[in-house]
């Protein structure tokens, strides 16, 4: 009996970092559940969660709320699987007070100056809800709002549909915005999320998505020894309220050169004005490509687990974020406090304050036009 006791406090002391179940998942068998209830809203609407699972057994698990991606299994390099997203066990937790993890957002990710924005001689005053800077689409963005769910099929793998109107007015944006966004799980282990969205009025448009990753799994200390690559010769400075400047800057001996395989934490503290603006790294960068095709933007490699993410879109830019404002207040799945650092960031999008810079690609959307971008997280091992 002595033996058996100390096996599993030598196990309990080997192995500190202990994953959470997959929600909709089956903790014994691991086999896939149908749609969950994830628990009540504030207004009484039931908030549910729909599993996508391949051959390979990875699966992803959203909920209706903000379109979230709650739970992200994947494999490590012994084929043990781990949750790879920060999140919580209950919507209610995200209710309450959430960094966007896993959210979808918009309609506008990312900032605008001074929540304020000038279409067609007209001005758009937005909430202010960042400083003095307006984000993610405000008070009430897609994050917190309920989005309409389908599971559909399609040649590359299951998939969800998810569709949200927002209406003219809201958050003060101008324009019917129909919005639909389409989960794919791949058996390549391919999570692609493909964009879609129409007005009947000119709008600015700039959606993206939100996860938290921890390639060791969520909770498991920090990720400053994740290596991350970023094709990207240049990116957009910004003040001190993180607004871009207008400058495209290269990254030619600077910190935020990633073209070749660095930690996170290699430059992460350097004695530099943007990364001090930052309190590290949360900037855009200027994605290498001639097109709006598919194009590879990120990469990132988790030594110890051997767990590797590539990042893969149509978007001309890419926010890397490296959790910064985490300060261990957030309590996620299975009871794991979510310290500095824990998490990172990869949002594909359009630049920053685009609306006030006419230099930046354009995010203005008009009636007849469509709003189309495609962007996919792809996980191996090596």
């Amino acid at each position: 009996m002595m033996r058996k006791i100390l096996i599993v406090i030598i196990c309990a002391l080997i192995t500190p970092c202990i994953t959470s179940t997959a929600a909709g998942q089956n903790a014994k068998t691991g086999t896939k559940d149908k749609n969950r209830n994830f628990g009540d809203l504030p207004d009484g609407t039931l908030a549910k969660l729909y599993t996508l699972t391949n051959k390979n057994g990875v699966s992803v698990t959203v909920t209706n709320y903000g379109g979230i991606i709650v739970n992200l299994m994947v494999p490590d390099r012994n084929g043990k699987m781990a949750d790879v997203v920060l999140g919580y066990d209950k919507v209610k937790d995200y209710v309450k007070d959430s960094p966007y993890f896993g959210a979808l957002i918009g309609r506008y990710g990312n900032r605008i100056g001074k929540g304020r924005f000038v279409l067609d001689d007209v001005t758009y005053d937005l909430a202010i809800n960042n400083g003095r800077n307006h984000l993610h689409g405000g008070l009430k963005g897609f994050d917190k709002v309920v989005w309409d769910v389908v599971k559909i099929k399609k040649p590359e793998g299951p998939s969800l549909k998810l569709h949200y109107l927002s209406k003219d007015g809201e958050e003060e944006y101008p324009g019917n915005l129909d919005v639909n966004v389409t989960y794919t799980l791949t058996d390549e282990n391919e999570l692609k999320i493909d964009y879609l969205a129409t007005t009947d009025k000119a709008t600015v448009c700039n959606l993206t998505h939100h996860s938290y990753f921890n390639l060791k799994g969520h909770g498991c200390e920090d990720i400053l020894e994740h290596q991350i690559v970023i094709n990207a010769d240049n990116f957009t400075p910004v003040d001190e309220g993180l607004i871009p400047t207008g400058e495209i800057r290269s990254v030619d001996n600077t910190p935020m050169d990633f073209r070749k395989p660095t930690p996170i934490g290699a430059r992460i503290d350097a004695n530099d004005q943007q990364i001090k603006y930052g309190r590290g790294y949360d900037h855009n960068w200027v994605i290498n490509k001639k097109s709006n095709k598919l194009t590879f933007a990120a990469s990132v490699y988790e030594p110890q687990s051997g767990r590797y993410m590539e990042v893969w879109t149509t978007e001309p830019g890419i926010q890397f974020y490296s959790g910064n404002f985490l300060d261990g207040s957030n309590v996620g799945k299975s009871g794991k406090v979510y310290n500095f650092r824990n998490g990172f960031c990869l949002e594909t999008q359009h630049y920053p304050d685009s609306p006030n810079h006419p230099e930046f690609p354009s995010v203005i959307l008009r009636p007849g036009q469509q709003y189309k971008q495609s962007t996919i997280y792809k996980f191996s091992i090596r």
